[in-house]
This record gives C-alpha cells, structure tokens and sequence, in this order.
C-alpha cells in the first residue's frame, strides 16, 4: 500500500458512519426529529438566563433555575424510566413533546405581558424538567429497538451530531432573536418547532413494551435500581458524570463571563462553543469502533474536562476561554459516547427504560447542580473563583472515583458477560427497518 492510499485510510477510518440512518426508517425519524426539537430548545435555553438577568441582574437567581430543575428531574426520571418499560414509548415521547411544547406556550405569553414575572420562568423551568425526565427514558429506550447491537457505538455519534446542531445553532439564533426581536419571538419559535417534531414523531411505528414487562410503580423502579447496583461498571458511568458536571458545569455564569471579559456580544458564541467541540469530535468518531475499554476512556475524558474548565477561568482572554470551552466539548461528547455504548450494548431491553431513568439523573443532575453551584460560589467568591475551582475539584474527584472503582476502570466490551450475552439476544430479535 502507497504511502497516500496510507493516509486515505486513516482518515477514513475518522469518519461519521451514518449507516443507522439507512438501516432503519424510524430511526431516521427519531433524529430527524430530535434534531428540531434540539434547536428550538437551545433557543429557549439560552433566552431563559438572559431574561432573568435582566429581571434580576443576581448570579445566584439564574443559577438557582437549575435549582428549580432537579426535584422534578429527580422524581419524574425515575418514574419515567418504569413507565418506558411498561408502555408504549412512542406514545410516551408524543405526549411529553406536548406538554413542552405548553410549557414553552407559557413562556411566551409571560414574555408578552407589560412586566414579565420571575416566579413564572422558575415553575416553567420545573414543569419542562419534568416532561423532558418523563421523556428522556423512552427516548434512549427506542434506539435499541430501531437498530441492531453493533450500530450502538454509530448511534452514539449520531445523537450526539443531532444534539450538536440545536447547541450550535440554538444560541446563535436565540441571541439574535433577544437581541434584535425580543424574547417572545424566540419562546415562539421553540414553539413552532415542537410542532414539526411531533409530525415526524407521529409516523414512527408503535414500540410496545416487552412481554417481561412490569406495571410502573415503586417496585419496578427499585427493580432497575437494584439492578444497577450490582453492576459497578454501570455506577462508573453515573458517578463519574455526577461528578464532573456538578464540579465543573459553568453555563450560569457565562452571562456574567461576557461583562467581565468586555465582550457581552460574545453570550452566544460561549453558549455554542462546548457544541462545536462536540460536533468535531461527533464527526471525527469513527476511531471510536476501535476502542474496547470504554470505561477508561470515560476516565480520561471527563478528568480533561475540568481541566481545561479550570483553564478557562483563570484566562482573561476571550478567545482562549472559547478554546477551552471547545476543548471541553470534545472531552464531554468522547465521555458521553463511551457511556452510551455501555448502556446500550449491555443493559437487557426490559430493564432499558428504567435504567435510562437513572442515567438521566446522571447526566441531568450533575449539570443542574453544577449551575446552581457556579452561582452561588460566584455570589460570594467572583466569577473566576468559581470556575477555577470547579475545574479542579472535578478532576480529582474523577481520579479518586477511578482509583475506587477498578471494575469501571478495566471494563472491556470484548469480554464483558453482560455485553456479549445482549449481543446474542439482539442478534435474534432486532429487525431494522
């Protein structure tokens, strides 16, 4: 082989494999879908902090929004996972898209009225919480039903490719819309999208639950909990999430970061730039296939991530903070890639709904908490202070979990029991459309 044929293949081998999207119909409708529904929410995303900084001008006001969040995330995941594993979960996606779209109606109309109200952006933040944690659960339930086992890793990169595109161009045209049009044309076209996503959502076929499946209740969901914990791989990927976002997670402060850095025109592209780290690594992730010791790489990615957040807090310098914010985009989509291979090549499909429940409040708790800690420290130690710190407790909290849970450390999807066993059951009984 030339030296050119050489470096053809490798980069190559970097690219996205799409081959989820020609395999199976209703997956193809499930991104398509996701991807819109994506946009309009990152608009509403970053519309929201900016509101009530104008209404408040407080950090710890928009930070405790995230606070706002997390009881119902916390108690509706739960119970969205039993309710995923007990019923129709396209049904359950169609009817959680209604809710948030209502709940995004509500924005909209309190942006219209002379004085818009606080307390009503904190009791929408918590009424969208709890549709998206009812949602969240048969969302990531379907894609094992849609796509055979060895598509996982594919998939992986292609929703994190999907929620690329709202998290780049949602804040862009959420900014512009709030800078230029105002808030109520940006909560109407969160709206609107809701809408198209639910005409692609409505042409899926049915996803009914399993002949194992139990009735939604308390002992289904400790069930899937007791389940979860006899696996210490599984807890890996929960704790080390946790950790790292609640740690290092800065979005509350980015508004406050702009004024500091005399750049408030920049909102929007800080909101972006974590999403376009992601998108390059989505897009470079065919070296992914290769990797075997997915929760290694979990490790290493999520200590990089507060590394480089602690960089970013300690630089005055516009760009470089973009650069690390970046950065950090790719050691979050890399982390968040190997723990979706985990969980879907190894977690059985009557356990999926409520397993994904609890790694829903892995990955939505800890950004929750992260926020609301960024605010609060920042009320009291300044801007910079908070993120620092963060950046550095993350990674030696990622260390010590990695030092105490060598089950996690030295996971190998070649030879791990779970893993090979759903192989062989999917192999079986997964027909892709």
């Amino acid at each position: 082989m030339s030296e050119q044929s050489g470096w053809r293949a490798r980069i190559a081998a970097l690219r996205m494999d799409f081959s989820p999207l020609r395999v199976s119909r209703d997956y193809r409708y499930l991104t398509f879908s996701g991807a819109i529904t994506m946009f309009g929410s990152y608009v509403t995303f970053i519309a929201v902090p900016i509101q009530m900084k104008e209404l408040t001008g407080s950090p710890a006001a928009v930070g405790l929004v995230a606070l706002a969040e997390f009881i119902p995330m916390i108690l509706c995941g739960l119970y969205g996972g039993a309710l995923a594993d007990a019923l129709d979960r396209r049904k359950i996606v169609i009817w959680c898209e209604v809710g948030l779209m209502v709940c995004t109606g509500g924005l909209l109309l309190n942006s219209m009225l002379p004085t818009p109200q606080v307390w009503v952006l904190y009791v929408v933040a918590a009424g969208v919480a709890s549709f998206d944690a009812l949602q969240r659960p048969s969302l990531d339930g379907l894609v094992p039903r849609y796509l055979p086992h060895s598509m996982m890793a594919s998939a992986g990169a292609l929703n994190s490719l999907r929620w690329n595109f709202g998290a780049i161009a949602g804040p862009a045209m959420g900014g512009l819309l709030v800078q230029f049009a105002g808030f109520q044309w940006a909560y109407f076209l969160d709206v609107l999208t809701f809408g198209l996503s639910l005409l692609l959502l409505l042409r899926m076929r049915p996803s009914p639950p399993t002949e194992k499946a139990e009735a939604a209740g308390l002992r289904s969901i400790a069930t899937g909990i007791r389940y979860a914990a006899t696996r210490p791989d599984l807890a890996g990927t929960y704790l080390v999430d946790i950790v790292a976002m609640a740690m290092a997670m800065p979005q509350a402060l980015f508004p406050f970061l702009v004024d500091r850095l005399q750049a408030p025109w920049a909102l929007g592209l800080m909101y972006s730039a974590g999403a376009v780290g992601a998108l390059l690594a989505a897009l470079t992730s065919g070296w992914t296939h290769k990797v075997h010791r997915h929760g290694m790489a979990v490790i290493l990615a999520a200590a990089a991530w507060g590394a480089v957040m602690a960089v970013a807090g300690l630089t005055t310098s516009l760009w470089l903070v973009l650069v690390c914010l970046v950065l950090a985009g790719v050691f979050d989509m890399i982390s968040g890639l190997f723990r979706s291979v985990i969980w879907n090549q190894s977690i059985p499909d009557e356990l999926r709904g409520r397993l994904a429940g609890i790694e829903l409040l892995s990955y939505s708790a800890g950004p929750m908490l992260g926020n609301a800690r960024a605010g609060l420290m920042a009320q009291w130690t300044g801007v910079p202070a908070a993120i620092v710190s963060g950046g550095l407790l993350c990674t030696a909290g990622v260390a010590a979990l990695a030092a105490w849970l060598p089950a996690f450390r030295h996971y190998d999807a070649r030879t791990d029991e779970h893993v090979l066993r759903e192989a062989t059951r999917r192999q079986a009984t997964t027909t892709p459309d």
